[in-house]
Order: structure tokens, then C-alpha cells, then sequence
């Protein structure tokens, strides 16, 4: 039996295509598809040729806050680099605040929201 992995993980955001280049800016990560999707929506796959985040938006939704809640029902979305400082001033950048810096066994991590409020961990285990 070979090994179970996560391909990709689908997640609820308000702009598609804002979520997609921050992505590509901040990972370097490529637009993998993008186009209609259930009920109308529109999503678009980024990541890299073994993953990707698929990030889809519904038609005609008028999204809240309480939309993307923290822990509604995700938590936060874990991506591994080579160069976590690096990645902190791609976020920085980008305009996004990176906070809970931690540096315990087995790497070092930071968080950011993106402009939904999504949570992102970025560890590095170099």
C-alpha cells in the first residue's frame, strides 16, 4: 500500500484571483486551473506539481466576517519553506502582519492573515 498524502485543500475565500497571486508572491507557487466550479462558483488551483490550495468563492455570495472566523471550521493552513525569513519579507511586503513567531522542536514558525482572515502558519524545519 503506498503512503496517503494531501493532495490539496479547498478553501472558501472572497476574491479567487487576489488569493491566487498573493500565493504566487509570497510561495512562488503557480496558477495550476482555474474556472467554474459547484453551484455556480469560480475557484482556482495554486501550489506546486504535487499540491495545491484549490480557492474557491460561491456565485453571487455576499461573504461576512463571520464567514472566515478563526477555527469556522479551519484553524489555520500549515506551508512549509526553505527560508522562513525570507517568506516573512515577501509577507511583509505583501502588507500583511506576521505574528506568533515561535521557535520550538521541530522548527520555526510564524503566522499571518491574508486580507480574508484566513490564518496561515509558515514553518521551516532547516
Amino acid at each position: 500500500m503506498s503512503t496517503p498524502r494531501l493532495e490539496h485543500v479547498n478553501v472558501t475565500v472572497s476574491n479567487p484571483e487576489r488569493a491566487a497571486r498573493l500565493m504566487e508572491e509570497l510561495f512562488g507557487w503557480q496558477v495550476r486551473w482555474k474556472g467554474p466550479a459547484r453551484d455556480g462558483g469560480h475557484t482556482i488551483h495554486v501550489g506546486s506539481k504535487e499540491h495545491y490550495l484549490a480557492l474557491y468563492t460561491g456565485r453571487d455570495v455576499a461573504y461576512t466576517a463571520d464567514d472566515f472566523a478563526k477555527g469556522r471550521p479551519l484553524n489555520h493552513v500549515g506551508i512549509e519553506v526553505d527560508d522562513l525569513d525570507a517568506t516573512e519579507v515577501r509577507v511583509v511586503a505583501a502588507g500583511l502582519k506576521p505574528f506568533g513567531h515561535d521557535n520550538y522542536d521541530p522548527g520555526r514558525r510564524f503566522y499571518f492573515l491574508d486580507p480574508d482572515g484566513i490564518e496561515y502558519e509558515v514553518v521551516s524545519y532547516r
